[in-house]
């Protein structure tokens, strides 16, 4: 993120493109077409990666107004969606206007314009602050790192101000980045050369200089008295007398944003927090680690004001079986939340029937086919992300070889399987000697529901039909037709892993 430093951060921009046998006014439900759109933090060819700069979190706000990512070093860094003007818009419509005239009208359907007019997607640098530094656990013996883990947007304030929670293994902190007025003070009767020569001469003064006079007189003017410091009339007379002084002022200069910590959320997880999620009711929050979850308020970081609502830790440590591995809040009911385990299952929880919720008042879980349990089942199982849709009625989940989504409504079975790393299949030993195996990705479904995406290896990323399953893979690079060409190869192309499991 900052510039020649960090591992760069390329944007992709979706546009929906028509469907094969898509119909005038149909666009809007083919697939999507994926492009280049813009690169944070490009690197100098030739410059290391250091480990502190590599990008360990990502979070868009509902708007999509703001973006802030989090990096190993403990470093946020926001950016901010740029708005062309009203000329740039005008000049956009008018070149679209002009591209729609030399097409008739067969050629418009089966393009995609209709005349729809999409405003540019770029996003500029706010600021960025540190959130985290390294700590040092004294009564485990145990070093934090100062790695960010997750952070998550809260919602918009009254006024222009933004707030944002973020984590690393053990600490929680609510930060507020809000517009700040600098000021300067102006209007001297001196100018600065004047200014710096009184200054001087005053501060070389001697030992032997005599003491201040008590009483007032007109050498007093300008300064000090005697043989400190003379000249007094000449001062006033260099601006025009007495009654030419002026009283400076501050005036206001630049606008800047700062970032300051408004709350620390600490010593309430034994074990490292690996999620965070806001309700909806704009005042609370969870995390989660490995064998709780804890309700949070916003306006109170005590340890003691931490309510845990899910906590699956038993008397003998030995009888654990299953451990958290990811908690988001339902995005409109504020007392239903979903959390994964290590298991495979995905447990709905109802804040409602409960203040603890032992018992779960739904649990997703898909069964595995007879026959084909082996030794990795239990580790490819693991659900390393679960998110909602936006309109909350489906939940999106995220294992090692698939990508499951859920109807809220029956837990019998998921809706849609889509496959994500099959063909590392046969090549799950290899993986498990190298410790890919134990990899987590995230996943996330699109505003509409249409479509889901989630991460793979050979930097690419995965995307998919909701309704049909059509799948793209699509390499995170600047260059468009690389990008096209791993399209067409996808269903050829081997990720990163599998190479490396034929090299082990």
């Amino acid at each position: 993120i900052r510039e020649g430093a960090e591992r760069p951060f390329v944007s992709i921009r979706p546009s929906r493109v028509p469907g094969p046998g898509a119909m005038a006014g149909e666009s809007l439900q083919g697939e999507l077409d994926w492009g280049f759109s813009q690169v944070f933090g490009e690197r100098i060819p030739g410059e290391e990666v250091q480990d502190a700069d590599i990008i360990s979190a990502v979070e868009f706000d509902k708007s999509g107004e703001h973006l802030a990512t989090g990096d190993r070093g403990g470093r946020v860094v926001l950016f901010e969606r740029l708005r062309p003007t009203k000329s740039a818009l005008e000049a956009m419509r008018a070149e679209t206007e002009r591209a729609v005239d030399r097409f008739d009208a067969a050629d418009e359907a089966s393009s995609g314009l209709n005349g729809v007019q999409r405003e540019p997607v770029e996003y500029r640098y706010l600021t960025e602050f540190q959130s985290h530094e390294p700590e040092f656990d004294y009564l485990k013996s145990l070093e934090i790192e100062e790695k960010i883990n997750t952070l998550r947007w809260c919602h918009q304030s009254a006024n222009t101000s933004r707030f944002l929670i973020s984590t690393n293994d053990k600490t929680i902190k609510l930060w507020k980045v809000f517009e700040k007025q600098m000021q300067c003070v102006s209007d001297f009767n001196l100018d600065d050369a004047t200014r710096s020569a009184t200054r001087g001469r005053a501060l070389n003064l001697g030992p032997d200089t005599p003491p201040l006079s008590s009483g007032p007189t007109n050498a007093n003017v300008g300064g000090l008295t005697g043989n400190r410091l003379t000249g007094g009339n000449d001062l006033l007379s260099s601006f025009g007398g007495a009654k030419n002084l002026r009283v400076p002022s501050c005036v206001s200069t630049d606008v800047v944003f700062s970032a300051r910590c408004r709350r620390q959320f600490g010593a309430a997880h034994a074990y490292h927090i690996n999620s965070l999620s806001v309700n909806s009711d704009c005042e609370t929050y969870i995390s989660a680690d490995d064998l709780r979850v804890n309700l949070w308020h916003l306006e109170r970081g005590a340890a003691e004001d931490a309510f845990t609502v899910v906590d699956i830790k038993p008397e003998n440590m030995e009888d654990l079986t299953e451990v958290i591995t990811s908690a988001e809040f339902h995005p409109s009911r504020c007392d239903l939340f979903a959390y994964s385990s290590s298991k495979g299952s995905i447990r709905l929880a109802d804040m409602r029937q409960n203040a603890l919720c032992a018992n779960h008042a739904k649990m997703f879980d898909a069964p595995e086919a007879p026959g084909s349990r082996s030794f990795f089942s239990e580790i490819i199982a693991s659900v390393s992300d679960v998110k909602f849709s936006r309109d909350g009625r489906f939940i999106l989940s995220r294992d090692y070889l698939n990508l499951r989504l859920w109807d809220v409504r029956n837990e019998n079975a998921p809706v849609a399987t889509f496959k994500v790393h099959e063909h590392l299949r046969a090549k799950l030993c290899d993986l498990y000697e190298s410790d890919a195996i134990f990899d987590k990705f995230q996943c996330c479904p699109s505003g509409d529901g249409a479509h889901v995406a989630t991460g793979s290896y050979g930097n690419q990323f995965r995307s998919f039909d909701a309704a049909t399953g059509a799948s793209d893979a699509f390499e995170v690079t600047k260059d468009p037709q690389r990008l096209r060409r791993v399209k067409l190869a996808a269903s050829g192309r081997r990720g990163g892993a599998l190479n490396a499991a034929n090299a082990a």
